[in-house]
């Protein structure tokens, strides 16, 4: 049996983003994702919104069909 895999290469918040330490976050996706680590990729608020900024992504966990990734803010392009 297949298990379900999106490739993604855009970090899209919805504003459910936590803190984890001062350019550090954390943010939980429903289903299992897969990002390019270390790399720069652009955060936005939604999917068609205005670029926020800039990320590296530091972890990629999967679990119980969840994604939690932990990623490092390298550039914020706009503060809403």
């Amino acid at each position: 049996m297949g298990m379900p895999l999106e490739l993604n290469t855009l970090i899209v918040t919805k504003g459910k983003e936590t803190r984890v330490a001062e350019n550090l976050f954390s943010l939980v996706k429903e289903g299992y994702r897969l990002y390019p680590i270390d790399i720069p990729i652009e955060v936005r608020r939604t999917i068609g919104g205005e670029l926020s900024g800039t990320a590296k992504i530091k972890k990629v966990e999967l679990e119980n069909n969840q994604t939690t990734i932990t990623y490092e803010l390298v550039a914020l392009h706009s503060i809403n």
